[in-house]
């Protein structure tokens, strides 16, 4: 049985929001496993137990810069809020950002964007002057390049949630679905598109629940795909709700305007980092103990 620390609880409640003690019960059960222990609480609590996708946990900023038919969506890593607002980091953002496209740099291949040059500096050079004079670390996490015949529209909400989409047609239309995805965070085009890993785990949690039905097999199965194919529909962007109009999907919309989407990406400041997370009031508990055993 692997021990349970305070920290994996605390882990998992920043997770689900879940009660600690409920917390304590689920990594218990799932034998520290975090993954089965955050499915656990979502069979037993319902989908206010699984808020992880949106967390952010990390600072920075989302650019993105189009020219023509070629664009990309960059995030680029600070460690404070107050250094993402930045004039020289936020015009750092917007270099990169602008390389990527004019020198069709690879997606995510930060050591030849490193290499390139602005104002007669590479942008590592540029990174490691900002570092030096701002005293913070800086780091080019990810980027998404899209070019071809196809045409492009961004939408970045402040700078921390950034949307693009590549379509053909109206491009207010377009616009109206990149703002969509920015507030609906679909996790794919359409219900063929949604990745396998995220089907299974639904399939898992819809299992369970109807398990603890007490119907019978039959029903347990129907109820099992009823859930599977609600949760296709939620995260298909083409079959979301539009939110500029409650009476159309977004496929909906984008037909009446003669208007389709190839593709999109959507980045979120930090998500998917850890945060780190100072404990004030141990650091000065140390420092002052560490005072008294020095004198």
């Amino acid at each position: 049985m692997a021990a349970i620390t305070a920290a994996m609880v605390g882990e998992l409640r920043a997770k689900t929001d879940a009660p600690m003690m409920e917390c304590k019960k689920a990594l218990t059960e799932a034998d520290g496993d975090l993954v089965r222990a955050e499915e656990i609480l979502r069979v037993k609590l319902g989908s206010k137990a699984s808020k992880a996708a949106s967390r952010v946990t990390a600072e920075g900023v989302i650019a993105s810069f189009i020219d023509g038919t070629s664009g990309v969506l960059i995030e680029i890593n600070c460690e404070t809020d107050f250094v993402s607002k930045n004039d020289d980091f936020l015009k750092f953002t917007k270099d990169c950002a602008e390389l990527v496209v004019k020198n069709a740099v690879a997606d995510d291949d930060i050591a030849t964007l490193s290499g390139l040059s602005v104002d007669g500096k590479t942008i590592e050079e540029t990174r490691a002057e900002l570092i030096g004079r701002i005293g913070e670390n800086m780091t080019i996490r990810r980027f998404k390049r899209i070019s071809g015949e196809n045409q492009l529209v961004s939408y970045i909400h402040g700078t921390r949630i950034g949307v693009l989409v590549e379509f053909k047609g109206n491009e207010t239309a377009a616009k109206d679905v990149a703002m969509h995805i920015a507030a609906m965070k679909p996790v794919a085009l359409s219900t063929a598109d949604v990745p396998a890993d995220k089907i299974a785990t639904e399939r898992s949690v819809a299992e369970q629940k109807a398990a603890e039905s007490g119907k019978p097999a039959e029903i347990v199965a129907k109820m099992v795909e009823g859930s599977v194919q609600k949760f296709l529909k939620e995260v298909s962007l083409l079959n979301q709700t539009f939110v500029k109009n409650d009476k159309q999907t977004v496929e909906q919309m984008l037909k009446a305007n003669d208007t389709t989407i190839q593709s999109f990406t959507m980045y979120i400041v930090g998500e998917g980092i850890e945060k780190r997370q100072d404990d004030f009031a141990a650091e000065v508990a140390a420092q002052v103990a560490a005072a008294k055993n020095a004198s």
